[in-house]
């Protein structure tokens, strides 16, 4: 099996869809690397990858708004085309089977995560502390 592993931004707000009586919630999560070349320059490099998680705990895509940080892991497929300048790209994509919201975003949020896993624990991401399981998570 091959497993891809991402934390990173959500590039807009999810859209969730119903596909044959199932749903699936579609997002994007952007990865920017930072490095120096071999000048010494600082460059950047972002990384989308292109996510659809099929779930039954539809309630989580109410969170999954553009800025939101996500730790995301799954099954990657990659797909060559060619662009509308004629010329050869590939795009990433992930089936996400285990989802974690790491906070961030522009709503104010503190940082909390929330594995969509099937775990109940959450985690204070600013003090690395694990809490009891809640019976009031939103997912």
């Amino acid at each position: 099996m091959i497993k891809l592993q991402i934390v990173g931004n959500l590039g807009g707000d999810c859209i969730q869809k119903e596909v044959n009586g199932k749903t699936v919630i579609n997002f994007n999560v952007a990865h920017t690397e930072k490095f120096k070349d071999a000048q010494g320059n600082l460059k950047e490099k972002t990384t989308w990858v292109n996510c659809a998680y099929w779930t039954d705990r539809t309630a989580v895509a109410q969170y999954l708004k553009k800025g939101k940080q996500v730790y995301a892991e799954g099954s990657p497929e990659a797909d060559a085309y060619t662009n509308k300048e004629n010329q050869p790209a590939a795009t990433l994509r992930m089936r996400v089977q285990n989802l974690q919201l790491l906070g961030g975003g522009t709503d104010g949020e503190q940082n909390h995560s929330a594995p969509m896993s099937g775990s109940t624990q959450t985690s204070n991401v600013d003090k690395h502390e694990v809490s009891e399981p809640a019976d009031d998570l939103p997912f």
